[in-house]
Order: C-alpha cells, then sequence, then structure tokens
C-alpha cells in the first residue's frame, strides 16, 4: 500500500498543535532523555517507539478508567488507547524534528463483526524515501508490534475479506472522528461505547 499524506507540505508533520503538543515541557524533556541515550536519527526513533509501546500501558490492558488525548497527558498520567499513544509517539518524534504521522486502520471481530478504528503512527526518517507505519499499542499475548522500517510489523493485518481497511491517508493531527471521541469521552467504558467504526 502507497501512503499518501494528507497534507503536501512536510512542515505540517514536524508542526505542534492542541493533541500533538510536543512543544510540552514534558514532552521535551522526554525526548531529551531519550535522545541522550539514542543520538542517531533511527536509533532515536526506536526508542521512543518501545518507550511508548512498553512503558505506557494501553488502558484497556491495565483497566485504567482515564482517557488521554494530548501528548503531554499521555506522557504525564502514563495511560491511553491507541490513538493517544499513537499521539505521543508522533510528538515524540517531532520534538527531534522528524516527521510524523497519524493513520487508521479498520479492524473487527474474528467474524467481522464490531468493527472499529485502529491508531498507528508513521514516520519519515532521514535519507528513506518512503513512511513506515509503526504501531505503539502495546504488546500482549497474540500481539507482537515491532518497530520496523522494512516491513510492517504491525499488531494485525487487515482482512479485507472481512471489511478491514488499511487508509492510506497520513494526517499531521489525528482525524476529527477519532478526536472527537476521545474528547468527549468521561472515562474509557464511555470511549469504547462511541468509538469510530469509519472514517
Amino acid at each position: 500500500m502507497e501512503l499518501k499524506q494528507q497534507i503536501p507540505d512536510l512542515a505540517a508533520y514536524l508542526a505542534a498543535g492542541e493533541a500533538v503538543d510536543h512543544d510540552h515541557p514534558l514532552v521535551r524533556a522526554t525526548a531529551d532523555r531519550l535522545a541522550t541515550a539514542h543520538p542517531d536519527a533511527y536509533a532515536y526513533a526506536e526508542a521512543a517507539f518501545e518507550f511508548v509501546r512498553d512503558t505506557i500501558p494501553h488502558s484497556a490492558d491495565s483497566g485504567d478508567l482515564r482517557v488521554t488525548w494530548r501528548a503531554s497527558d499521555v506522557l504525564g498520567l502514563g495511560t491511553g488507547i491507541c490513538y493517544a499513544k499513537s499521539i505521543a509517539y508522533v510528538a515524540l518524534l517531532r520534538a527531534r524534528s522528524l516527521p510524523a504521522a497519524l493513520c487508521y486502520q479498520r479492524l473487527a471481530d474474528e467474524d467481522g463483526s464490531n468493527p472499529v478504528i485502529h491508531g498507528l503512527a508513521a514516520v519519515l526518517l532521514p535519507g528513506r524515501e518512503r513512511w513506515a507505519r509503526q504501531d505503539v499499542r502495546g504488546n500482549i499475548p497474540g500481539i507482537d508490534a515491532q518497530f520496523s522500517l522494512d516491513g510492517e510489523r504491525l499488531a494485525w493485518t487487515v482482512r479485507p475479506e472481512f471489511n478491514e481497511v488499511d487508509y492510506p491517508v497520513l494526517y499531521a493531527e489525528p482525524h476529527p472522528v477519532v478526536l472527537r471521541a476521545l474528547q468527549a469521552a468521561a472515562d474509557r467504558p464511555h470511549l469504547w461505547r462511541t468509538l469510530p467504526t469509519d472514517l
């Protein structure tokens, strides 16, 4: 699948925004700490991926009822669902001037019922011509997402026969339906009832 930027200007994928608030002191401090140990852009991108994937639990796995949507809140509270964790990863990449985007899949239950949008991130590293999608959801038994630039290692592979979809568009900010769902949710059970099923 060929990924395509929603906004042609690459500067949009470096900018700070309401959700991707990489100008926040906590995001900057986290990025600086990771970059001190991993100064190379490639090593930093992988370290930031592993930091978000492994040290910030997916709230459904941990049982956390809080809903986060700003990168600084994801890092500060240490919780988030796939959308929020992807926003945090994108912010950490942009904090080191690495172009990063948000992107999505539509997934479903084993029988194709209950479709839901799943959040991913994408990075464009120096010297590379292609964006690489990454899945920072968090690994649990049966899920083994890994940082990869050559061949995707996402949590799930879509099944077109069940109307699952890899959306090719790369967004500079969270898709509006995703952001609205996050912002409107009083808690995670509320969010679970209102998760978007399509873009």
